[in-house]
């Protein structure tokens, strides 16, 4: 696996404030790389250090993944921008233009872009064309502005919070999209507040908070590493205060926590004990219990 971008003791200093405190990592060409943290954590700004768009006050952005040989090994400039796609959270688009005529001019930026019928099929845009832009979904507004970020046909995607404000049908209707692109080894770089979107589409996560690179590792790998147990809740009237407090299990918002390393283990005790099994839910851990175990509070508190 070859890397696509190589970030080196990267900082940025705003007078006394420290934005992003020496921070590095690598992002694998074909990968889909989460950047996550709270707001203030310093994503944001690392992610517009790579994009091109603020300089850093020292390290560097190395991009390795991008056609040409002339591009091999070059930091972030003003050529290799115009070969990167963006979708930021918040575009403007032009009123009064359709769907189609939108693509025809952002296709009018760039020299090199994507066939205008392949960028439809891939964003899944055929069945509103010819629709005016202050009329779409917003669903149909973020596949646009994807397709709009793939028209120069860039090796390098970045989505910032990309299904923000959608319903769950819609969410999971983009992620299957961003799975077709990285399908054609396209490296995205990815922010999101939902840790559901990470699970389901990040390689490689970074969770960053207060400007330093707090865990690092596939989704998988940092479960594994900070989680051994499994979670079965019960509700709390079910469950005899004594045999609470003689196992020490957590009560919380009407609901009792058992942390247990054998689940079968566990639900027999439960059951020689006969304490009811109705309500019962059983849960592995997640990236939201990841996040609140190495910051102290979830990421959409954040």
């Amino acid at each position: 696996m070859s890397t696509a971008i190589s970030v080196e003791a990267l900082s940025k200093k705003y007078q006394d404030i420290i934005a992003v405190n020496n921070i590095s990592f690598t992002v694998e060409q074909g990968h889909c790389f989460g950047l996550l943290g709270p707001n203030g954590a310093g994503k944001t700004t690392t992610i517009e250090i790579m994009e091109g768009i603020i300089a850093a006050s020292s390290g560097s952005v190395t991009y390795t993944g991008l056609k040409g040989s002339e591009n091999q090994g070059r930091q972030v400039d003003n050529s290799i921008s115009q070969q990167i796609g963006i979708q930021f959270q918040h575009t403007a688009l032009q009123d009064y233009l359709t769907v189609k005529e939108t693509l025809t001019l952002f296709s009018s930026f760039y020299q090199h872009t994507l066939a205008q019928d392949e960028i439809v099929e891939l964003c899944d845009l055929a069945d509103f064309l010819d629709r005016d832009n202050r009329l779409l979904s917003g669903g149909q507004r973020q596949r646009l502005l994807l397709a709009l970020a793939l028209i120069n046909d860039p090796e390098i995607i970045f989505l910032d919070e990309p299904t923000t404000g959608l319903d769950p049908h819609a969410r999971r209707n983009f992620w299957q999209l961003i799975k077709n692109i990285k399908a054609q080894n396209r490296t995205i770089i990815l922010t999101t507040h939902y840790m559901d979107e990470a699970e389901q589409l990040c390689d490689d996560i970074v969770i960053m908070d207060r400007g330093e690179i707090i865990e690092s590792g596939t989704p998988h790998q940092l479960l594994s590493k900070h989680f051994s147990d499994v979670f079965i809740y019960l509700p709390e009237q079910q469950v005899p205060t004594q045999l609470l407090k003689e196992n020490q299990w957590k009560a919380n918002a009407g609901r009792v926590e058992i942390a247990s390393k054998n689940v079968e283990k566990t639900l027999a005790m439960l059951m020689k004990n006969q304490i009811s099994l109705a309500g019962l839910h059983v849960k592995s851990a997640n990236l939201d219990d990841l996040f609140l175990h190495l910051t102290g509070h979830s990421l959409r508190e954040s």
